[in-house]
């Protein structure tokens, strides 16, 4: 698998609440293992949250017993989340603390992954798919057909969302499983591109880029553009093809 990940404070906030991680090495019997997390919380609770969760992640899937990449998302996300609540009840400085979480694998020609909140999963094939659903206010308004698709990109409670790690001890966790084409290229994101640059520019920007890190850049660069209003948390990987497997 090729990948590439990055992040980027954007140009309006302080801190950098969004943490990435990305390998193409085994995790325990996760071949392979792609993480965006989007803290919140106060001045440095935020960024303790996402990175902290991530890390807390990993180590559960090294560790981990059971099998099938979705009982050991959903063991290794529901660890995490049991954490961060202890933590921000025994810190003051912790206190109300929490990150949005997507957790990703390929095996095989299957993608599986995770989420709670409003982190992104797309794949980019000859068009842009969104197969991630938003834990958000808006998404939930959108779902009850109170609004439409555009109303909800423009919407002023865009930032609620319904779900969280660290919201409560029963965390709701989403999985999903797609199958993979050759030349498919998978785009996990925070809100912080998701809300700065339109799908239709992203499919644009990737699919023109040279290689994975000429795209997260220009992902980064037109999210600032647009204003970069929240931090930028991208993780971009494009599985091998069975021939490049093979070699």
């Amino acid at each position: 698998m090729e990948y590439f990940s990055k992040t980027d404070i954007g140009r309006k906030r302080e801190v950098n609440q969004d943490y990435v991680f990305a390998t193409d090495q085994p995790i325990g019997n996760i071949p392979n293992l792609l993480i965006v997390a989007d803290g919140m919380g106060g001045h440095k609770a935020g960024d303790f949250a996402s990175k902290y969760t991530t890390e807390s992640v990993v180590e559960s899937l090294k560790q981990s017993t059971v099998s099938g990449p979705q009982a050991m998302f959903e063991e290794a996300i529901s660890k995490a989340n049991t954490e961060i609540i202890e933590l921000a009840a025994s810190d003051v400085n912790l206190e109300g603390m929490g990150t949005t979480l997507v957790v990703a694998t390929v095996i095989e020609h299957t993608l599986y992954f995770a989420n709670v909140g409003d982190s992104r999963l797309y794949v980019i094939g000859d068009e842009i798919k969104q197969l991630s659903k938003d834990h958000s206010l808006v998404e939930e308004m959108v779902r009850l057909g109170g609004i439409n698709e555009d109303e909800a990109k423009h919407h002023p409670d865009k930032n609620i969302i319904t779900r969280a790690i660290g919201a409560k001890l029963d965390v709701e966790i989403d999985f999903f499983e797609y199958r993979i084409v050759e030349g498919d290229i998978i785009l996990m994101c925070t809100d912080g591109l998701s809300n700065m640059v339109e799908d239709e520019d992203v499919f644009r920007i990737i699919r023109g880029s040279r290689d994975l890190p000429e795209a997260v850049q220009g992902l980064i660069d037109q999210a600032n553009l647009n204003g970069g209003k929240d931090n930028i948390g991208i993780v971009l990987a494009k599985p091998l093809s069975d021939e490049e497997r093979s070699l």
